[in-house]
């Protein structure tokens, strides 16, 4: 099936974001003679403006970075809980959920995570990156059917908080599409920042300047509005918390694959997992399996089970949570769960666990379709010296109040924490939340690099794989991998409260023959059909360099409005 779009290339560098002006801001700061990190924290930043119900400014952003010299890094970009959030309080006074509002709230982490790219790798100051945001804020966009799908579905949460409704309900009602989408409040915090690093820039240059906006958001004006008003509406965050916050830098989990080295942020999110399912589909072999065949999508949604399992089970914040991770990744174990597989026959719930001790799936098991939110958005880049940058940033804001006169929500990444701490992902003070949200890249075997991710919840890992196998197993063009009809599995419980659980669950886009639907359902997958294309499959964006013939390339998913740009 033809895609709609072609693969961009160019011989310089290019850009893919989940958004047009996301990616045409990080397509000026190369053109301006940026690095990729220059170029992805621009893109970045801009997604918290332009996907505003499914990107927050003041929300999580992790990163992955490889320069072009080898050195790779991760930038976790996730807050922490309060360090005064008392543990026991969801199973105490909130019946074991984590409710809406400031009490999921953990401390903002984007902003930091952004500036920390650039004071480590980069090449430009907080403004010459943030300058395209602040236009896009102060002077508007125009609204996307996406942005107006989400909002109206939300339109009970977003009337909840008056200062949500005055940004997302002009008039008192959801914005229509093609109308112009004005954050002004964001504008004015975003360019404070800016205004901090110039005077501090002229003194003392351009390492100085970032630290004087990262002390503006985190220890100045903007932080004792943000901590004011969370402990007015009953929330934990301090400005303690807030000024003693820097995201925890940590080395990637990188795994060899024919050839080829999978890069991943780690446990404290879910990246690990597409590393486990890669291995898994691997070790269980495939290659003679056609593409998209009910053979191939049932060996796939089983890997993707038992990775998904085995996170369950044991991801959590390294620094709280003992990961067997060099357990779950050994050969041993991954031969262990392969001869669980039955090829004929979908296992009917979730894996049971092999190393230590791990409970049960405890979130609620329901019959209808899975409910999931329109969250996240993703950046990827490579620049002409082949540095590559890859960026996961998140939050919504309808299930939190937007601090007023600042525009954004304060990260409500909580909600990905189970309520009770004995749970590897459990709340604690202190703790981070095990994230969705999971940046990759692969360095290819010839020496080039693919930086690439998606939304989508629990979807993510998913349409990642099948995207990776599309190009380096199956040969496709990198836009036509992307294209190409997808599944996911829900029989796993989700990492958004209520944790709902779907046993046995698969959802399929249409353009997937029936009679491979017809063979999943006769192997025991519970089949739900998508429609031909959805933003429920993920939105994967991917870069990729190709030193054989000096060319970067890149594609974007016509599933939400993600754009490419090469040059």
């Amino acid at each position: 099936m033809a895609s709609t779009r072609p693969t961009l290339s160019g011989p310089r560098h290019a850009v893919s974001a989940g958004h047009y002006l996301a990616a045409s801001a990080g397509a000026a700061v190369l053109e301006a003679g940026g690095n990729a990190v220059d170029a992805g924290c621009a893109a970045g930043i801009a997604l918290g403006v332009v996907l505003p119900d499914l990107v927050n400014v003041g929300g999580v952003a992790p990163i992955l970075i490889r320069m072009a010299d080898g050195t790779v890094e991760t930038i976790a970009g996730l807050g922490h809980w309060p360090r005064s959030l008392p543990p026991d309080i969801f199973m105490r006074e909130h019946g074991g959920k984590i409710p809406n509002g400031v009490r999921r709230t953990v401390v903002p982490a984007a902003p930091d995570a952004w500036i920390t790219a650039l004071e480590r790798h980069g090449t430009m100051g907080f403004g010459d990156v943030a300058q395209y945001a602040i236009r896009y804020a102060g002077e508007g966009f125009a609204v996307f059917p996406l942005l107006a799908e989400t909002v109206a579905l939300h339109l009970a949460d977003y009337q909840k908080y008056p200062s949500n409704a005055a940004i997302y309900l002009p008039g008192g009602k959801p914005p229509e599409v093609g109308s112009r989408f004005v954050q002004s409040d964001l504008a004015r915090t975003l360019s404070y920042m800016v205004a901090e690093e110039k005077r501090a820039a002229a003194k003392g240059g351009r390492m100085a300047g970032l630290a004087a906006a990262h002390a503006a958001f985190y220890r100045g004006d903007i932080a004792r509005e943000i901590v004011k008003f969370i402990q007015a509406e009953g929330g934990f965050l301090s400005m303690e918390d807030m000024e003693g916050f820097r995201s925890r830098l940590e080395p990637a989990v990188q795994k060899p694959w024919r050839g080829h080295t999978l890069l991943t942020c780690g446990p404290w999110c879910q990246g690990p997992a597409l590393a486990e399912a890669l291995l898994l589909m691997e070790r269980a072999g495939f290659s003679g399996m056609a593409h998209n065949s009910a053979d191939y999508l049932h060996l796939l949604t089983e890997c993707v089970k038992i990775a998904m399992a085995d996170r369950e089970y044991h991801f959590g914040d390294p620094l709280f949570t003992q990961v067997p991770l060099d357990g779950l990744l050994s050969t041993d174990h991954l031969d262990a769960r392969i001869a669980q597989i039955d090829p004929k026959r979908a296992h009917p719930t979730m894996y049971d666990p092999l190393l230590g001790q791990g409970k049960p799936a405890d979130g609620p098991q329901r019959t209808d379709l899975p409910k999931v939110e329109a969250d996240t958005s993703y950046v990827a880049v490579v620049d002409r010296w082949g540095n590559a940058f890859s960026a996961t940033p998140s939050d919504g804001s309808w299930n939190s109040p937007v601090v007023p006169g600042l525009g954004l929500v304060p990260s409500n990444r909580g909600s990905q924490s189970r309520p009770d701490a004995a749970h590897p992902s459990g709340v604690a003070p202190g703790k981070r939340p095990r994230l969705t949200p999971n940046p990759a890249m692969l360095v290819t075997e010839d020496g080039g690099v693919m930086p690439f991710g998606t939304p989508g919840g629990d979807v993510q890992i998913q349409a990642m794989l099948q995207v990776m196998l599309n190009v380096f197993h199956f040969g496709m063009e990198l836009q036509d991998a992307i294209e190409a009809p997808r599944l996911a599995s829900y029989a796993f419980p989700s990492s958004f409260a209520p944790f709902d659980y779907f046993p046995g669950r698969i959802a399929v886009e249409a353009r997937i023959p029936q009679s491979v639907r017809d063979d999943l359902a006769a192997r025991g997958h519970e089949v739900k059909e998508w429609p031909e294309m959805t933003w429920l499959a993920g939105s994967v964006e991917a870069v990729m360099s190709d030193p054989k013939v000096g060319l970067v390339r890149a594609g974007a998913d016509p599933r939400r409005p993600a754009y490419a740009i090469a040059g």
